[in-house]
């Protein structure tokens, strides 16, 4: 839902300051892997019982995730293997927040509270993965009631106010559920569509856009080393044998 509605206003926004923290040195590559340090802290915090240090410290750690892409585009440094390494990072900081909460309800709570953090973290995860499969087939699968930037808030809700964490977290699981069940509905549908219509609609994959930009390259190449070939070539003149002379009056 933030992506479909807000995402370019916000990264519009933060364009400015990823243009200052790229004149400083700072890559989007650092910023990810800060990230990641801060969602490790604040798992410690969380588990521990510092729910207030927790809360700081998972707002810090979203900070360098909202920044990144700004910064990698201010810089032209955008790649496919940036993004890989940014989706990598925001699964590893997704299992440690909710790694961090379901020790917090181990010690807290016992029993088997500590399961409801992992069936959400399972949920996420299952939503992350839908959208990299049709992504990778050329569908889409965006959008959703619960996507990673309305669960970072949910979370820092129940972080803030500790007496709704749990309820928080069941709120969390069926709204992470419904919207699985949305991407892989909206999936179905593309995928079941006509073949015409479904190949026209289709975007095209990264590895196809590259393969159409190699095959076109080759080409070029190939039709200006034959030009410079027929540059070099010494014009040859044609040999007129005795007879051809002797039939020419």
């Amino acid at each position: 839902m933030f992506d479909g509605r807000w995402r370019a206003g916000v990264d519009q926004s933060v364009r400015p300051v990823g243009e200052a923290i790229r004149r400083t040195g700072i890559t989007a590559n650092h910023l990810t892997a800060a990230g990641v340090v801060l969602a490790g802290a604040t798992a410690f915090a969380i588990g521990s019982g510092h729910l207030g240090l927790g809360f700081v410290l998972l707002v810090a750690a979203a900070v360098p995730d909202l920044l990144d892409g700004a910064v990698a585009k201010a810089s032209g440094t955008a790649s496919p293997r940036g993004a890989f390494f940014d989706s990598v990072a925001d699964r590893v900081t997704d299992a440690l927040v909710l790694g961090g909460i379901a020790w917090h309800l181990a010690s807290s709570r016992g029993g088997a509270w500590p399961m409801l953090a992992f069936a959400v973290l399972g949920t996420s995860s299952l939503i992350s993965y839908e959208r990299a499969k049709a992504e990778s087939l050329g569908y889409t699968a965006k959008g959703g009631v619960m996507e990673r930037a309305e669960r970072v808030i949910a979370l820092c809700a129940g972080l803030v106010f500790p007496g709704f964490l749990v309820p928080v977290l069941w709120v969390m699981l069926a709204l992470t559920s419904y919207t699985a069940v949305q991407r892989f509905w909206r999936v179905w549908q593309q995928a079941g569509a006509p073949a015409p219509a479904r190949e026209r609609d289709r975007p095209a994959t990264r590895l196809q856009m590259w393969r159409a930009s190699s095959g076109a390259r080759v080409d070029d190449w190939r039709a200006a080393a034959q030009r410079r070939r027929d540059r070099e070539r010494p014009r040859e003149r044609p040999r007129r044998t005795r007879r051809a002379a002797a039939r020419r009056p």
